[in-house]
């Protein structure tokens, strides 16, 4: 039976619901930058979609309201324009924001589960260049469980894939991030088997975003593709 996918992109978006407009005073700077959102995440996301005729789950809520990749408890959940809010504020931003999102994927992935298939679930992200004045030694980096053997293979044929299309790309595994970390893909791999259930982190530097043009349709098409051959 053919693997059924599943993409979802957290941080597609830097947009502020304008009933909560006012807690982002003084925080407008922070918006645009890495800190509110994965630009060309939901691109490639919706790019990847398309091709494989896979449900796409996103939000293009700023993560600065609530970020849709950390746990419950995180320390990261509420950025510094929404970790002072009363705790009934805050609940009902996560009701409001983040449990439909979450329990979207997870019963998507569970739905699938049940009819007998094996899911891959793709998580659409972007990586900042640089970070406190360290350049990001990766263009393309593919985050999972290297204990889980069904995510250690995807991710290497992927990565293999995309190379012979780009021998030119630095190509990552498990950088610039832990694939082990806090994340959806983290609590999915809590509840199915690896058998079930196969999550990756997918993580493309934003300079390509930023450039535009011809070089960020390039690689988005040619990440999809070496997808596609796996």
């Amino acid at each position: 039976m053919k693997p059924a996918f599943i993409i979802s992109c957290e941080h597609g978006g830097n947009q502020v619901p304008p009933a909560h407009a006012p807690l982002f005073v003084g925080h407008e700077a922070l918006l645009p930058t890495h800190r509110g959102w994965d630009p060309g995440a939901l691109e490639l996301a919706q790019q990847m979609a398309d091709a494989l005729h896979a449900p796409l789950f996103a939000s293009t809520t700023t993560r600065l309201l609530i970020d849709l990749n950390r746990s419950i408890g995180h320390r990261q959940l509420h950025s510094e324009a929404t970790r002072g809010l009363p705790p009934a504020a805050r609940q009902a931003i996560v009701a409001q924001y983040y449990q439909p999102h979450r329990e979207a994927v997870e019963a998507e992935v569970a739905r699938c589960i049940a009819a007998g298939q094996r899911v891959v679930h793709i998580a659409s992200h972007s990586f900042t260049s640089e970070l406190g004045g360290v350049v990001r030694q990766a263009d393309v980096a593919w985050l999972y469980n290297a204990q889980r053997p069904g995510e250690s293979h995807f991710a290497a044929a992927w990565l293999a894939a995309l190379k012979r299309l780009r021998p030119e790309l630095k190509l990552r595994r498990n950088y610039p991030y832990n694939g082990k970390g806090d994340g959806l893909t983290a609590l999915l791999r809590t509840r199915h088997a690896d058998a079930q259930y196969v999550g990756i982190e997918l993580e493309v530097n934003q300079r390509f975003v930023m450039a535009g043009g011809a070089a960020w349709a390039a690689l988005r098409a040619d990440i999809t593709q070496a997808l596609a051959a796996c």
